[in-house]
């Protein structure tokens, strides 16, 4: 560093004073202009005697507690105490071949480090990145890793977001694991949080307007767009992830939750830094936004007045697939009682597009432009981390379907014309619950985070007697995946299926066609039998959710079974309940009904 390089700089606008506390010895910072405090060695006359590798921390107007930098890369003792300096550059990387992975095409694989192996840490999840790349998938998108108080929790809860989380290994493990992933030919997308912070711990409103006093979600404040540096915030927060750690590709939660009146969204201004720095680094940086909104605003391109993410998540594609293999019809799940919600999903990207939902008591969503969209900027799942532990008892779909149905639930998500994504576990009918888990240190605020819980659960119809307390340490190691279970026969049957279901995927043109136009499908819910057919291309995906068996048309050759009972003869596929089967057929987007 320069002798008239700023160091320990920090925004802290309102402050009257500010000092650095590093070494024992405090050292006040100037004030250097727009709201920043720094140490100008050359304007105090320090002589390098200060050590920059030592823990340090902020007073704030003569506080007597030092907080941690707001922009820490590692906080070694927890959310409260003093930041230690950390260089990403140090790192020797070995991904200098890596090109990136698009988005298109691929499957994404949702983990959660604290409970994907049983220590719960990065160089553990190292340990399992083979069984990812035998699974067949290309991407593995992690919960969010930025630094919360306690021990372990989901990572919705953090409140410094420059800081990889020391239990799972600090800063320098997240860059091991990343170059892991690509020494393997994963890409990584990173699950961050911009829309609030968490509980405990936040000391970002001592330093500055970081959360807006007049706006609120459901997780408190809903952070101050309205501030250049708050924007800025988040703006080098992404670029750290994609740049200094390498990371591919962003998952943004809840951007529902972002309040942004400003002339440039922060969501545009954010994909318009990312497409810059992808052009830098020569490789695809993606996007992704969790939004409850169903308006294409968040894929379309920035010169057709969209937000031009890469994608988005898409509830509406769970919400069907739940509904057609469990019959459960409470709450939103009401609105997709019927294989009609299904067809429209897999033929127009959206259920709720413009539709009235019974959930919201409102008209919902926008429309999807079919003919000028690809599908796979739609990211989907049949269960995902939301799905399965914002439930009553966190329960999988294994729970309470039989091996032909879990295996009907991989066939329609690694078959549709958007974005297949897979949760741990998933692939081998994890019996292992994913329930909600938090470590609060304060008694008050575990008690209010079980209660708020409860009430959650109301308008589902779910019986809040059974919600699991997330703050019994138990509710965390129930949730760990089980590494035996690939080994039973329900896990290699599974296990096997999605490993055939990817590899047609990757040989099968028809299955990463980006074109949602040429999908089609059919449906018939008469009396007992409840049978789906979809047509990609040449491609028939032919689907039995009844007990029964049925005979469906197709002609050409059968590519894949869930079941051995099935066969193909005379242009007629016979489906035991239960179960699919996928056909290559003549190219035709002809669509036939049941034959008799």
């Amino acid at each position: 560093m320069s002798p008239t390089t700023p160091a320990y700089p920090v925004w802290a606008p309102r402050a009257a004073s500010v000092s650095v506390v590093t070494g024992g010895t405090q050292h006040p910072l100037a004030d250097i202009g727009h709201g920043w405090w720094a140490l100008e060695r050359e304007q105090t006359g320090i002589d390098g005697g200060i050590d920059s590798r030592a823990d340090y921390g902020f007073l704030i107007d003569g506080a007597d507690t030092p907080r941690p930098d707001p922009r820490s890369r590692r906080q070694p003792n927890g959310v409260h105490g003093l930041t230690r300096p950390f260089d990403a550059s140090e790192f020797a990387w070995t991904d200098g071949d890596w090109g990136g992975r698009q988005l298109a095409g691929g499957v994404v694989y949702e983990l959660h480090i604290g409970t994907f192996t049983p220590d719960g840490t990065l160089d553990s999840a190292i340990d399992r990145l083979d069984h990812l790349v035998d699974l067949g998938v290309d991407f593995v998108e992690v919960l969010p890793v930025n630094d919360f108080n306690g021990t372990h929790n989901w990572g919705y809860d953090g409140v410094l977001w420059y800081a990889v989380h020391e239990g799972y290994g600090g800063p320098a493990a997240y860059q091991r694991f990343v170059d892991a992933c690509h020494s393997r030919g994963l890409a990584v997308i990173q699950d961050v949080v911009y829309n609030h912070l968490g509980p405990s711990g936040n000391y970002l409103p001592e330093f500055g307007p970081y959360l807006h006093e007049a706006s609120a979600n459901t997780w408190g404040s809903s952070v101050d767009l309205d501030e250049r540096e708050v924007r800025r915030y988040i703006l080098d927060n992404a670029s750290m992830w994609l740049g200094d750690y390498h990371v591919d590709g962003l998952r943004l939660d809840a951007v529902h939750a972002l309040v942004d009146d400003s002339p440039t969204h922060i969501l545009k201004e954010l994909a318009e830094e990312t497409d810059t720095l992808s052009a830098h680094l020569g490789r695809p940086l993606s996007l992704i936004a969790e939004s409850d909104l169903n308006d294409p605003v968040m894929f379309r391109p920035r010169e057709a007045l969209g937000h031009g993410l890469a994608g988005q998540w898409s509830d509406d594609f769970h919400h069907a697939v739940h509904v057609a293999l469990t019959g459960e019809t409470t709450g939103y799940y009401a609105d997709f009682a019927h294989l009609d919600a299904l067809d429209k999903v897999v033929t127009q990207g959206f259920f709720h597009n413009g539709t009235y939902s019974s959930f919201r008591e409102k008209l919902h969503g926008r429309p999807i432009d079919t003919a000028d969209t690809n599908g796979w900027r739609l990211v989907v799942a049949n269960q995902n981390h939301d799905q399965i532990g914002n439930r009553a008892i966190g329960d999988r779909l294994s729970a309470t379907l039989d091996d032909g149905q879990l295996a009907i639930a991989a066939v329609l998500t690694l078959t549709s014309p958007f974005t297949p994504m897979l949760f741990m576990g998933e692939e081998w009918g994890a019996r292992t619950p994913w329930q909600f888990f938090t470590s609060h240190p304060e008694p008050e605020l575990g008690r209010a985070t079980a209660e708020g819980r409860i009430r959650e659960f109301e308008k589902m119809g779910w019986d809040p007697s059974v919600v699991p307390d997330p703050q019994d340490p138990e509710t965390f190691t129930r949730s760990k995946l089980d590494w035996a279970e690939p080994l039973s026969q329900r896990g290699a049957f599974l296990l096997g299926t999605y490993r055939a279901l990817t590899a047609l995927r990757r040989t099968l043109p028809d299955l990463t066609d980006p074109r949602m136009h040429r999908t089609v499908s059919d449906y018939s819910e008469a009396g007992d039998e409840r049978w789906f057919v979809m047509q990609r291309g040449a491609v028939r995906v032919l689907v039995n959710f009844s007990a029964e068996p049925v005979t469906l048309e197709a002609t050409g050759d059968l590519v894949f079974t869930s079941d051995d009972a099935n066969v193909l003869r005379s242009g007629r596929v016979q489906l035991v309940g239960h179960s699919a089967a996928i056909v290559v057929t003549p190219a035709s987007l002809y669509i036939p009904g049941r034959t008799d």
